[in-house]
């Protein structure tokens, strides 16, 4: 920030030369009127435009109300803002450069009697007018503006194709070439603090790299300021530039990549000849060539987004199609008992799971219910390893217990430390009703009795592939016949409203036991009736499945 109390302003009117002027008050009124601290010759202006102001030792700049704004850097102020050496302060079509000693002692590193600098915001919008105004000129001006929209013509023209960004930068170079006779030109684009030149071009037989210059960058594309330097070797800001110096460049123009977002980067077009200087006129033209290439660049960048956005979700259209091929396509047919499952993820692929297969010639039925850590496509993958190892032992006539502890281990063993699976396995019985179950970290399965008592089947050991040592036991319970067995993952129990409260494991069980007497789809959709009434319409952050079996006899 500008610590001293001695400010000079560098001003490039709307009308008459510029010139410059030294504060040495704590607080500057600047407008047209005469009755201002400082009268600008500018009839664009409110009559009190702005305000400069120290406040604990820095400058600042506050609008004061005026018709047209203030705009520092290019950005438009709608409240009172610290102001630093070099800044550029816009007011209508005149422009202020804040020099002076910053807390430093160093004095501002553009030397604007060599160098225009102006706004880029600024220098589009007067444009757009100039265009939109018949031509009453002589024929020097008219020929002038004959020209700019010669070449304004043929780079949208150029622009209209469907272009890569590198043949974008090669198109654009190719009309400012063919239009303002520079020697040399560059495009830089800015990523972090890194600034990198991504095309060139040049007329000599010297190469056609063009020297980088973080100093020019930070005032371009940091500021969006548009620049004219009509001889590097006088201007004091490139006394110690000795890349473009050494580079042969005496006269440049540079304008901003503006995009709605800010600067992307800045084209610079240079000449080593001394003879060769460029006008601000130039300088104007290279700010619309370079604001259309920046919002061609952006209209690149959504058009790729987008297309990666489609092929992304091809992508989990298609896993999700994988993932319900492992489901259950139908439930058995059993006599003396009913089976509902169903599965809804949270973001198109799901990183829970069920399975229902029938055991033992369809004297019993084992059934499955799992949710892998995370969610999306890494959840899904998960659960399609899970599924594998399900399957390799259901078939195999073992229990609850020692299927968790072959799968266990193996899941340990294969996959991220963060990632497991809590998952609960019942094998029922068809005969006796009887079920043997284990539960690793599941949230307690529950058993609604046809009196409407309720019995939870809680876990039997940590979740799935968490600790490589873990052991699993099974317990056992009876399904009596009017009984209902309801499973289910916690994305329905943490289903949240608006203020954050969650719905519940009790609020579950209350609806089972008022439903207890529906078909497990009957229940099913009074399940998910109370759960959408109760959200409210906040979109649920987590998957939810429900495996509901009961016995009817």
């Amino acid at each position: 920030m500008i610590a001293s109390t001695m400010l000079k302003l560098h001003i490039t009117p709307a009308e008459g030369d510029p010139f410059e002027y030294a504060v040495d008050v704590d607080s500057l009124v600047i407008g047209r009127s005469s009755r201002c601290d400082l009268a600008v010759a500018d009839r664009c202006l409110s009559r009190q435009h702005l305000r400069l102001f120290q406040l604990d030792g820095t400058w600042m700049v506050e609008d004061l109300g005026s018709r047209n704004g203030t705009r520092v850097n290019g950005l438009l102020i709608s409240k009172p803002s610290a102001v630093r050496v070099g800044d550029a302060i816009a007011v209508s079509t005149s422009l202020i450069v804040v020099g002076g000693a910053a807390a430093d002692g160093s004095e501002s590193t553009w030397d604007h009697t060599q160098s225009v600098f102006r706004a880029a915001t600024e220098i589009l919008s007067d444009s757009a007018r100039e265009l939109a105004q018949p031509v009453t000129a002589e024929n020097a001006e008219l020929q002038r503006a004959t020209n700019q929209l010669r070449v304004l013509n043929d780079v949208h023209l150029a622009l209209a194709d469907s272009l890569t960004t590198e043949e974008l930068f090669d198109a654009v170079l190719d009309r400012v070439f063919a239009h303002l006779q520079p020697k040399h030109g560059a495009v830089f684009l800015k990523h972090g603090e890194e600034l990198i030149r991504v095309a060139g071009r040049s007329q000599t037989d010297i190469t056609e790299d063009f020297p980088e210059s973080t100093s020019l960058a930070r005032e371009v594309i940091d500021k969006g300021l548009a620049a004219v330097v009509h001889d590097t070797r006088t201007d004091a800001r490139f006394a110690g530039a000795e890349s473009l110096v050494d580079a042969g460049v005496r006269t440049l123009i540079a304008a901003p990549l503006l995009t709605p977002d800010g600067a992307l980067g800045m084209i610079v077009l240079s000449s080593t000849l001394a003879e060769t200087q460029f006008a601000e006129r130039d300088m104007e033209l290279l700010v619309v060539v370079a604001s259309a290439t920046g919002l061609k660049m952006r209209n690149l960048a959504l058009a790729e987004e987008a297309a990666e956005r489609q092929r992304f979700e091809r992508e989990v259209a298609l896993a999700r199609r994988i993932q319900v091929a492992l489901l259950p396509a139908e439930m058995p047919q059993i006599p003396g008992i009913e089976i509902f499952g169903r599965n809804i993820p949270s973001r198109g692929v799901s990183g829970d799971y069920y399975q229902v297969v029938e055991r033992a010639d369809g004297d019993e039925v084992a059934i499955v219910i799992a949710d892998v850590s995370g969610k999306g496509i890494a959840a899904s993958l998960l659960t399609g390893y899970v599924d594998a190892l399900f399957n390799a032992y259901l078939g195999e006539g073992l229990g609850p217990r020692e299927i968790f502890n072959r799968v266990s281990p193996q899941m340990n063993s294969k996959t991220p430390v963060e990632q497991f699976a809590t998952a609960f396995l019942g094998i029922y019985t068809v005969a006796t009703g009887a079920i043997r179950f284990a539960s690793a970290g599941h949230d307690p399965t529950i058993l609604v009795r046809a009196s409407g008592e309720v019995e939870l089947l809680n876990p039997t050991g940590m979740p799935l592939g968490l600790m490589p040592e873990a052991v699993y036991t099974a317990s056992e319970a009876h399904v009596e016949p009017g009984d209902t067995l309801v499973l289910y993952t916690d994305g329905i129990t943490e289903a949240a409203r608006p203020d954050d409260e969650m719905f519940e494991r009790e609020r579950l069980i209350e609806v089972c036991r008022e439903h207890r007497g529906e078909s497990p789809e009957e229940l099913a959709v009074s399940i998910d009736a109370t759960v959408d009434a109760f959200v409210e319409g906040v979109p649920y952050h987590d998957d939810r499945t429900l495996v509901i079996l009961r016995r009817s006899e």
